[in-house]
């Protein structure tokens, strides 16, 4: 069955998304603090799962559990690996009413942690225990979001197939509110300038230690309120920004990437081949440009159990 991508745009869910964003912040600031520190940060992110998001395992205490955004029947599940589970309904709620819920439902399954109350890359945002202002949650954005993220992660894991080098996982920041992949050259990269509101510059840098291409989709924000997928370089080599790229797509100054706009694949007579394309035409300028070893670090995209031949 094809793919089903649903209307999505930002200013008509504006509020439930900062909402759900704050939350996600919350619970992934308990991976955060329990977790050993991996490269690029990616000891933090969420994962995309048949019904929602979730944390994946968390060691605690000789044991593992989870946290899993269930954005079908819009529940907080927590699970541990003796069997117990814990959850509440996702609603309108203010951050301090999440944060107080998320600690009583971890509270019943044995595990007392403190987070870090500052929300991450959000201007002007208030300690988490202190944000009492009531948030709505629409369910119906919720769930189309929850689509969307679905068909990205599909094509994302697709495209990730098609490189030999070191690459992330597709997982969702969030702080940046965003499904990601990245691809690494192997080399590392200059020192990072740092700056990204609500992000400490260790963690910034730690981040960009390499030579990277990286690729996603996010839901759209206040500085930039439209749904879109996106591809940037870092360092981005010289003429980067004059690249081809497929109808629809632009480099976007002011963000220093290139959008390929959600509306454009909303409309594409096949909006898969769009996307793959623009992260295919993206990567390449990017490794090309950066004069990467492509011969050493591309391959064919992977097929369904056929393993993949050597030259």
């Amino acid at each position: 069955m094809p793919a089903v991508w649903p209307e999505l745009e930002y200013r008509e869910w504006r509020e439930t998304a900062l909402a759900l964003q704050l939350q996600l912040q919350i619970a992934g600031k308990v991976r955060l603090a329990l977790t050993p520190w991996l490269n690029h940060s990616w000891q933090v992110p969420f994962y995309v799962t048949a019904r929602g998001l979730s944390t994946s395992p968390i060691s605690h205490d000789g044991r593992a559990f989870d946290l899993e955004f269930d954005l079908l029947a819009h529940r907080l599940v927590g699970r541990d690996s003796s069997g117990a589970q814990s959850e509440f309904p996702l609603e309108a709620m203010s951050a301090a009413d999440f944060h107080r819920k998320t600690m009583a439902l971890l509270g019943e399954l044995g595990i007392r942690v403190k987070i870090n109350q500052e929300p991450s890359e959000l201007v002007g945002a208030i300690p988490f225990e202190q944000d009492r202002a009531p948030r709505p949650y629409d369910g119906h954005h919720v769930e189309r979001f929850f689509q969307t993220l679905v068909n990205a992660d599909h094509l994302f894991k697709l495209f990730r197939t098609g490189f030999l080098g070191k690459a992330s996982p597709v997982h969702f920041f969030w702080g940046g509110f965003d499904l990601a992949v990245t691809r690494f050259s192997g080399r590392r990269a200059p020192l990072h300038p740092g700056g990204i509101p609500g992000l400490s510059d260790l963690v910034t840098r730690e981040a960009y230690s390499h030579e990277v291409s990286s690729a996603g989709f996010w839901p759209g924000n206040d500085a930039y309120p439209n749904a879109a997928f996106y591809s940037y370089a870092y360092p981005a080599p010289q003429g980067f920004r004059d690249a081809i790229v497929p109808p629809g797509a632009r480099y976007e100054a002011q963000l220093g990437e290139f959008i390929l706009p959600y509306d454009a694949v909303l409309h594409s007579a096949d909006p898969e081949k769009l996307v793959l394309d623009f992260l295919q035409a993206t990567y390449g300028a990017a490794a090309d440009l950066g004069k990467w070893d492509r011969a050493a670090l591309d391959c064919a995209i992977g097929l369904p159990g056929r393993p993949r031949p050597l030259r």
